[in-house]
């Protein structure tokens, strides 16, 4: 990527700032809308998946989304594209893998991928994929996932993703799991 570090750390010192400000009175669709743009913006990616894991059933729900399948516009308006954890704890398939695994990943051919399963029908092609899990100590709270970037993802792209999902994570602790 063709970003210096002084600027990298100045943009995530403002989306820190920002994201954290929005506590403890935004919505969880808010922030994570604001994952959202901070991800795509900073990876140049056209597309983007922000997700947390429902601390009731474990399954993973995509709150914030690009719309790459015309189901898109029905979870839109759903609020919510959800996941089920299956009954091995796992989620399986390339998206899964870093819930699966807690690992983060880059793909530059997401074929050639051994978790990869393939498309679903009717969804835009996806020519590179990233995904960092979002991790609170050990826990896996959620997701970050990107695509179609313009320039290839690199392991600096994987360390600019898990900058976003380390801020993101606090949030998922603070607005998910310290009900009042």
């Amino acid at each position: 990527m063709s970003i210096n570090n002084d600027s990298i750390k100045n943009n995530f010192d403002v989306f820190r700032t920002e994201a954290l400000s929005m506590l403890p009175d935004c919505t969880l669709k808010e922030v994570s809308d604001l994952v959202l743009e901070e991800t795509k913006k900073n990876l140049k990616s056209r597309s983007c998946y922000v997700a947390f894991i429902d601390p009731e059933n474990g399954d993973s729900v995509g709150i914030s989304f690009s719309h790459l399948t015309k189901s898109c516009q029905m979870y839109e308006e759903m609020g919510e594209a959800r996941f089920k954890v299956l009954k091995d704890g796992t989620y399986g398939g390339l998206l899964g893998y870093s819930l699966d695994t807690g690992k983060s990943i880059y793909v530059h051919d997401i074929n050639s991928h051994p978790a990869a399963h393939g498309i679903p029908p009717g969804h835009d092609p996806v020519d590179q994929f990233l995904s960092v899990p979002v991790l609170y100590n050990e826990d896996i709270l959620g997701q970050i996932v990107a695509g179609n970037p313009e320039e290839d993802y690199t392991q600096k792209s994987v360390e600019i993703a898990e900058k976003i999902a380390d801020i993101y994570a606090v949030i998922l602790k603070e607005l998910l799991y310290n009900e009042k």
